[in-house]
């Protein structure tokens, strides 16, 4: 009793001492703030819009700013850091996405933000969104976030607009020569008007697809638009931003490789009837129908974005994973070399259930382009140009046809060895490994209806 006594102790003195200093430096940044600011000329504005940035002063001289974002500067460094607080973004689209990524740039130390949404916060959009309450229902998107920001880190210079991105307010949104512009908006015709002025102007830009109806966090990619797949947002914007604009890539995008596992519901007026949603646009082009959403999808979203913009601007290298995208004439082979190899095997290719398309998803989708005996990548990308010449597929259980749910991809030798013995042996001598191989046909199982 007299130990835990004593421990109690320590740790009431623990957190006296840090409130105490707390407030000692809370008052301190409050003097020193008036005296650096008498001596630089720079007026303080006291009200206004309620940011006390000064103009000229580096934020990480002050000492609650720097010890707000001590541990930032452990990670990148101080120089690092420095560009990343003399920074400006600007967060365009402020819903699932867009608030979760400006709230972390924030709280990384952004010095700047430009807010940009002309839509309110809904009662729907609280499952997602990064800090708006019930109280916040009805005020527009950009004023909610500037509030709650503003008690955050007040340090920040917010600016928020409340407007639509279009050709008339292009000027007034991408002015002032921005850091990083970051898309979150999820209307074709806006998202492809801004990432073609952005690309016009120079403008470093990254841009989210669609991020509603998907549950899995861990196939969310960082690439060039040119590599985005499974995303109908994506594919639109490449078709439009070639046909219109004559652009084909060089735009970063975050996406995820997931298939969406829910459309579009059905548009219901007032009367309850199915009825044409675009009689009800408040807007050309603007989505009326609603794609249902698990609130961490778009919330991770934002988050890798703000990951992206911040070590992009303290200038850390960071290896993102490359996107296996081989050509049809790859799946193709493939394809040929199962047919050929049922052949040889079992006399006849009558068992071979799966076209063209369907070996693309299975070695694209359930094997990543890599051996099921590599359960984590390592020749990707351009490699897997050379690797997949060593590749073939093969039926998992030989009692059971080539089909989706049916065929694992393989190295020759692999292969060989894998058509030599039973489906109990790997069960029982390799449990791991029978395991992972059986959950991934389940799921193609499951796709496919089989």
């Amino acid at each position: 009793m007299e130990e835990r006594a004593k421990c109690l102790a320590l740790l009431g003195a623990g957190a006296l001492v840090g409130s105490v200093s707390t407030i000692f430096l809370l008052k301190l940044r409050a003097r020193r703030t008036v005296k650096q600011c008498e001596e630089k000329g720079v007026e303080l504005n006291i009200t206004g819009n309620g940011n006390s940035r000064m103009a000229g002063l580096d934020l990480l001289s002050d000492e609650i700013v720097s010890e707000q974002l001590k541990r930032n500067i452990q990670f990148f460094g101080l120089e690092p850091q420095q560009k990343v607080t003399a920074s400006y973004v600007v967060v365009i689209g402020l819903g699932g996405v867009g608030s979760h990524a400006a709230s972390m740039l924030l709280r990384s130390g952004i010095g700047k933000l430009l807010l940009v949404d002309f839509d309110q916060v809904s009662v729907s959009s609280l499952n997602r969104h990064a800090v708006a309450t019930r109280a916040d229902v009805g005020i527009p998107k950009a004023q909610c976030l500037k509030e709650h920001f503003l008690s955050i880190f007040p340090e920040c210079q917010i600016e928020a607009k409340v407007l639509l991105y279009d050709a008339s307010t292009e000027e007034e949104i991408l002015s002032g020569h921005p850091d990083f512009v970051l898309d979150c908006i999820d209307n074709i015709d806006t998202k492809v008007a801004l990432l073609a002025a952005c690309v016009r102007r120079g403008l470093k830009v990254l841009s989210a697809t669609g991020a509603g109806a998907r549950a899995d966090p861990t196939r969310i990619r960082i690439a060039d638009l040119r590599q985005s797949t499974n995303d109908p947002l994506s594919r639109a914007v490449r078709h439009r931003l070639r046909r219109d604009h004559g652009i084909e890539g060089g735009i970063t995008v975050v996406f995820s490789l997931e298939k969406p596992k829910a459309k579009l519901l059905p548009f219901k007026g007032p009367s309850g009837e199915e009825e044409n949603p675009s009689d009800y646009q408040i807007l050309p082009g603007f989505r009326v129908r609603i794609i249902p959403v698990l609130g961490t999808i778009p919330a991770i979203f934002g988050q890798v974005m703000a990951s992206y913009v911040l070590t992009q601007l303290a200038g850390l290298q960071v290896q993102t994973e490359p996107i296996v995208n081989l050509d049809i004439d790859h799946y193709r082979m493939l394809h040929q070399r199962l047919i050929e190899h049922e052949e040889s095997l079992y006399g006849t290719a009558l068992q071979v259930q799966v076209d063209v398309e369907e070996v693309m998803f299975v070695v694209k989708e359930l094997w990543h382009g890599r051996s099921a005996r590599e359960p984590f990548a390592k020749d990707v990308g351009r490699g897997m140009w050379r690797s997949v010449n060593e590749l073939m597929l093969v039926r998992w259980d030989q009692e059971k046809p080539a089909s989706v749910a049916n065929l694992i991809l393989l190295k020759f030798k692999e292969a060989e060895e894998h058509e030599s013995r039973v489906l109990e042996d790997i069960k029982e001598r390799e449990p791991e490994y029978f395991v992972r191989v059986t959950s991934i046909l389940k799921r193609a199982e499951l796709e496919f209806g089989l």
